[in-house]
């Protein structure tokens, strides 16, 4: 049935989503008036670091799913630094964050019948070749990354055999079976946008992303693979000052897709050129 399902799969483009919503309140004043993604990272807006992971696994069609009032802002800067460069952004708008599975009802429309990347905005990956290969080599069902970890009970938690078959994923387990955490990132088949509006909300009241990883493991259609390297969830002061230091001592940037280097790069030489017109205009009218 797998096999069948990845020959009707097959051709289909790959979208990549990046859920960048949220009030952002444990890294307030710092977003008092921007969003967290916005906040710098090894040189740059946080955002840039998913949207290289997106660019270099070959997706030209990536919606940014934001909070209403900061809408405006991505589009500003990410859409002229990128449409030259044959990569689509669109923005999507989340009210209310209402759990992760809600960026695929959001998103219906954009992935149409298309497969999807789902990453955190605020998730810093070292091992980026392990995401973008998995990406380009993507056939049917779902696909997460795990990486070990000291303290598993603060994220999913994954099991897997001796085959690295993944064989149960729990949400936050008090008594954790592994120490291997399911981090921000997460491919699907198209089937995860009618899962996802089928789930129910937990007690948290939000919808689980860890409910989608389970409707494709009962299908037996769950893949994982493991990340070496440094991952961070940027969401609080701390992680953000480390993931900061962190990325800008190993050339995260420098490291980026040519497409987005170059995108940076005219980027940076445009608004250097605007900030001396304006001096000299300055001048000139003084």
């Amino acid at each position: 049935m797998v096999n069948n399902k990845a020959q009707k799969n097959k051709g289909k483009k790959m979208k990549g989503i990046i859920l960048a919503g949220g009030t952002g309140s444990r890294l307030w004043p710092l977003t008092a008036q921007t969003s967290k993604q916005m906040l710098p990272v090894g040189g740059v807006p946080m955002i840039f670091h998913p949207l290289n992971v997106l660019i270099k696994a070959g997706i030209t069609d990536i919606l940014v799913i934001v909070s209403p009032e900061h809408s405006g802002k991505f589009m500003n800067m990410l859409e002229p630094l990128l449409r030259s460069h044959g990569i689509n952004i669109l923005s999507g708008i989340q009210e209310v964050p209402a759990g992760l599975p809600e960026a695929f009802t959001i998103g219906a429309p954009f992935i149409g019948s298309d497969n999807v990347t789902l990453i955190l905005g605020d998730n810093i990956f070292q091992d980026t070749n392990t995401i973008t290969n998995a990406i380009r080599q993507f056939k049917v069902g779902g696909h997460v990354f795990a990486k070990e970890v000291e303290d598993p009970e603060r994220f999913g938690v994954a099991t897997v055999d001796n085959n690295n078959v993944v064989t149960n994923i729990v949400e936050k387990p008090e008594k954790p079976e592994s120490n291997l955490a399911v981090t921000g990132a997460y491919i699907y088949d198209n089937e995860v946008i009618e899962a996802a509006r089928k789930l129910k909300a937990s007690d948290r009241g939000e919808l689980e992303i860890v409910d989608l990883h389970n409707f494709y493991l009962k299908k037996g259609e769950l893949q994982l693979s493991k990340l070496s390297g440094a991952w961070f969830d940027a969401g609080t002061k701390e992680s953000l000052r480390e993931v900061d230091a962190f990325a800008a001592d190993n050339n995260f940037v420098d490291n980026f897709d040519p497409i987005l280097v170059n995108a940076l790069e005219k980027g940076f030489a445009h608004n250097k050129a605007m900030g001396k017109a304006q001096l000299l205009a300055c001048k000139d009218v003084n």
